[in-house]
């Protein structure tokens, strides 16, 4: 087997597409430096006011007079949505977050957590953990805020089981178009790996890049993730075992380790030198 002198960090030399800005995107741009690797900050999703504001006031007004028993909150962008609302929960109401980064939004927001689900950030597994929402329980009301281009499979699952669901549109999701700079070096190769963190982020990456160069890694977050991005017509290289960025980055180190002749971390996914483990948003 060939050794690489450990000296020689996993990612020199790659070029890493980070698809989103912000706190997020400095933070895993500073996880890929500590790896070697040159980070390309390269905004292509944002988000904004929902077109029915209509509705989410009036929804936020009940859940501030206690309409409702539970709120789920589902990403903590769905946060930021709250807190410029000035939003108020009562101490009547109990919220239901969809994992640790966006509970950990909440409580920095002000705002209460009763529950958060173990193993994955998504619909499925708060269905699966919710133990005062399994199918003949007392019927719950529930505001259940998502975004525009979320899947209702958590108002389906509920309304299923018997609770009563309102469905509003916190915010959209809206594409971001890259420089022609970052577009040139994608078509080139030059680009060594493109960071994949949500449907949204697939859906860009496809229509503004096209066909991905074969020596380009194309690395999705997660199987959710994964699937979307396959149905939005893009190759996909590699899937982190974790929906967070620090599996993510995992990922694509271990390919790196493998392109290089080195055994890939085999379970557990240690911390490497550098790294903060700064957790992505939960996509839903």
């Amino acid at each position: 087997m060939t050794t690489v002198s450990r000296s020689v960090k996993p990612l020199s030399g790659w070029r890493v597409l980070v698809p989103r800005g912000g706190p997020w995107g400095d933070r895993v741009a500073a996880d890929l430096r500590g790896q070697g690797a040159y980070p390309v900050i390269a905004p292509m999703i944002n988000f904004a006011h929902t077109q029915d504001t209509a509705t989410l006031d009036r929804a936020l007004t009940a859940l501030a007079e206690g309409a409702f028993d539970w709120m789920t909150v589902t990403s903590a962008t769905t946060v930021d949505v709250l807190t410029s609302h000035q939003a108020i929960v009562p101490p009547t109401t109990r919220v239901a977050a969809v994992g640790e980064t966006t509970a950990a939004a909440l409580t920095a927001a002000g705002f209460p957590v009763d529950f958060v689900p173990t193993g994955d950030n998504s619909a499925d597994a708060l269905l699966r953990d919710w133990e005062e929402m399994r199918a003949g329980s007392t019927p719950q009301r529930v505001l259940a805020l998502r975004s525009e281009i979320a899947k209702p499979l958590l108002t389906e699952g509920l309304r299923s089981r018997g609770h009563l669901v309102e469905s509003v549109v916190a915010y959209r999701t809206v594409g971001v178009p890259v420089s022609d700079s970052v577009r040139a070096d994608v078509a080139s190769g030059r680009v060594r790996a493109i960071l994949v963190t949500s449907g949204s982020v697939a859906d860009q990456v496809a229509e503004q890049f096209g066909t991905i160069p074969e020596e380009t890694l194309v690395a999705c977050i997660g199987p959710r993730t994964a699937k979307d991005a396959r149905a939005a017509g893009l190759r996909v290289d590699v899937v982190a075992r974790h929906q967070s960025s620090t599996s993510l980055i995992h990922a694509v180190v271990d390919a790196a380790m493998g392109e290089k002749g080195e055994e890939p971390h085999p379970t557990g996914e240690p911390p490497l030198d550098g790294w903060s483990g700064a957790d992505d948003r939960e996509s839903m």
